[in-house]
C-alpha cells in the first residue's frame, strides 16, 4: 500500500547526500516530502503539519552537527511518521462480560469479513467469540457472515424474521453468558452513505447496551473520502478505534497516514490479505520504518510464529539430518511458506534490501509461478514416489512428465535438483553440529579460504535455481 510513496521519500533522502544538513538542501527535501505526500493522497492538514514538524526539529538542538544529513532526516520522518500513524500500539479493550466488540462501516467496506476475521484473531488469543448479525437490512447478509462463521467453526448468533436489531442484541448477551462466550462481534448494518436511519439504529445499540469498542472499518482504497467517512461516525458515536482493510492492496497511502491525525483515533487493526487469518495488530512504529524501507523484522518474526509448526520442523530437521527429506516433505514447506503471505509482503519485511515496488512485484509473480510448477509436478507421481524419490526410474519419469506437462529434461534436472538440495541439507546439520562442538561458528574465510567461499556460493546458485 506504502509502495509508492517509501520509495519517493527513500529517493529524497537519498539526495540529501553527505554534505551538512543546511537550509538549502533541507528547503529543496521539504519540498520533495511535501509533494510525495500530496501525491499519495496525504490530507492536506496532515501535511502542513508534518513537513512543520519536520522543519522545526531540523531547525532545532536536536539536530545533531557533522552526522550525515541522510541519517538526521531519516530520524525526523521516522519520528513524525510515528506520531502521525498514532505513536504506539493500541490493543482491544475486552472489559465487560461478555465483553460488547461494535462493527461500524459503510457498506462494501469489508465490515462483515473483518468481523470473521476478528473471531479468528481472537480464538487464537484464546477467546470464545459469537458473531452476531445484526445486518437485518443488507439481502443476504445474515446467510454471508453464516457462511464465514462455517468456514472459521465460529458460531453464529440470529433471529430469523425478526428486524429489531437491539432485540437481537439483547437475546445475543442472553446466550452468550448461557453458553460461555465471553466475547460479541456486532457484524452492524451498513449503507453505501452515511444517513440518519442508519445512525439512529447504531445510536440505539450504542446507548442501550454500551459495547466497549466501537471499531470503524475503512476501505484504504476509499482515499481522503475516508477521512469524512470517519470523522462523521466519530462525531455521532464517537468511535474508540478503526479497522483498515486492504492493506495490502495498490492504494496510495494517503488514508493510513490521515486518518489517525484527524480523527484522534487509533487504528487498532489491519487487514493484510484476503484469508481469514489476515487481520494483524497495528503498529505505528513498524509501519513507519517500513515506510522508510528499514524493513519490519519484529512482525516477520512474530509471523514465523504463527505459521511454523515447532514439531513439525524437528520432525523435517530429522528427516535432513538422514537425508531423508521427501517431496512430502517440500510440500509442507511450501504450504508453511505460502502461509506467510505474498513474497512481495515477504520482501518488504526484510531490512537493507532496498527492492523496488516494480522487482518486488516481479519477484513475487515469478516465484509464485515457480511454486505452481513444483507442486503440480509433485501431484504427477504416486505416494510411493513422493516418499521414496530414488525409486523413478525413466518409465516413471514419462509418466510424470505427461502428468505435469513438462518435458525429460526439466524433470531429470528438478530430481537432480532436489537430491542435490538434500545432500546440502545433510551438510549443513553435520556442520551445525560440529560447531555446536567446537563452541562457536568460524569465519568462512578459515574454512578453506577460497574453497569455503566457492562452496558457499556453489550452494546459493544451487538454491536459487531449484525455487
Amino acid at each position: 500500500m506504502f509502495d509508492s510513496l517509501s520509495e519517493k521519500l527513500q529517493a529524497i533522502i537519498q539526495k540529501t547526500g553527505s554534505k551538512e544538513l543546511t537550509q538549502d538542501n533541507m528547503q529543496e527535501a521539504l519540498r520533495e516530502i511535501r509533494r510525495a505526500f500530496l501525491e499519495a493522497d496525504v490530507n492536506l492538514r496532515v501535511v502542513k503539519a508534518f513537513i512543520s514538524s519536520i522543519k522545526d526539529k531540523a531547525e532545532g538542538e536536536k539536530v545533531l552537527q557533522g552526522v550525515n544529513p541522510s541519517q538526521q532526516l531519516i530520524k525526523i520522518v521516522n519520528d513524525e511518521l510515528i506520531n502521525i500513524l498514532g505513536k504506539e500500539q493500541s490493543p482491544l479493550d475486552f472489559s465487560g462480560n461478555p465483553n460488547i466488540i461494535m462493527m461500524l462501516g459503510l457498506q462494501g467496506s469489508g465490515k462483515t469479513t473483518s468481523s470473521a476475521k476478528l473471531a479468528v484473531k481472537l480464538k487464537k488469543d484464546g477467546r470464545n467469540p459469537l458473531l452476531v448479525a445484526c445486518d437485518v437490512h443488507r439481502p443476504a447478509a445474515i446467510s454471508q457472515l453464516q457462511t464465514l462463521g462455517r468456514e472459521i467453526n465460529t458460531e453464529v448468533y440470529t433471529v430469523p424474521d425478526n428486524k429489531d436489531v437491539c432485540e437481537i442484541v439483547r437475546n445475543a448477551i442472553a446466550y452468550a453468558k448461557e453458553n460461555g462466550f465471553n466475547t460479541l462481534i456486532l457484524d452492524t448494518a451498513g449503507r453505501l452513505q452515511i444517513d440518519t436511519d442508519m445512525m439512529a439504529e447504531l445510536l440505539l445499540i450504542d446507548r442501550m447496551f454500551n459495547p466497549v469498542e466501537k471499531l470503524l472499518v475503512i476501505d484504504s482504497m476509499t482515499g481522503q473520502e475516508a477521512v469524512n467517512v470517519a470523522e462523521n461516525f466519530d462525531a455521532q458515536l464517537g468511535i474508540t478505534g478503526i479497522v483498515l482493510t486492504k492493506l495490502d492492496g495498490d492504494s496510495r497511502g494517503g488514508c493510513a497516514l490521515s486518518i489517525v491525525y484527524c480523527t484522534g483515533k487509533p487504528i487498532k487493526l489491519t487487514g493484510t490479505g484476503e484469508k481469514l487469518n489476515a487481520l494483524e495488530d497495528f503498529y505505528p512504529e513498524r509501519m513507519a520504518t517500513r515506510i522508510l524501507g528499514m524493513g519490519d523484522i519484529v512482525s516477520l518474526v512474530e509471523r514465523a510464529q504463527e505459521v511454523f509448526d515447532e514439531k513439525q520442523a524437528l520432525e523435517l530437521e530429522a528427516k535432513m539430518a538422514k537425508a531423508e527429506f521427501s517431496f512430502n516433505d517440500f510440500l509442507k514447506m511450501q504450504k508453511q511458506m505460502q502461509a506467510f503471505g505474498s513474497m512481495g509482503n515477504l520482501l518488504g519485511m526484510i531490512p537493507g534490501l532496498n527492492i523496488g515496488k516494480d522487482d518486488r512485484d516481479k519477484i513475487s509473480h515469478e516465484g509464485e509461478k515457480q511454486f505452481k510448477r513444483i507442486e503440480v509436478f509433485i501431484q504427477s507421481m504416486t505416494p510411493e514416489e513422493r516418499a521414496n524419490p530414488k525409486i523413478i526410474n525413466t518409465s516413471r519419469k514419462k509418466r510424470i512428465a505427461k502428468g505435469c506437462g513438462m518435458d525429460m529434461h526439466e524433470i531429470n534436472m528438478f530430481l537432480q535438483q532436489f537430491e542435490q538440495m538434500r545432500m546440502m541439507m545433510k551438510g549443513m546439520h553435520d556442520m551445525k553440529g560440529l560447531m555446536g562442538k567446537m563452541g562457536g561458528m568460524p569465519n568462512i574465510n578459515s574454512l578453506g579460504g577460497k574453497m569455503g567461499k566457492h562452496a558457499m556460493n556453489k550452494a546459493m546458485k544451487m538454491m536459487r535455481r531449484f525455487k
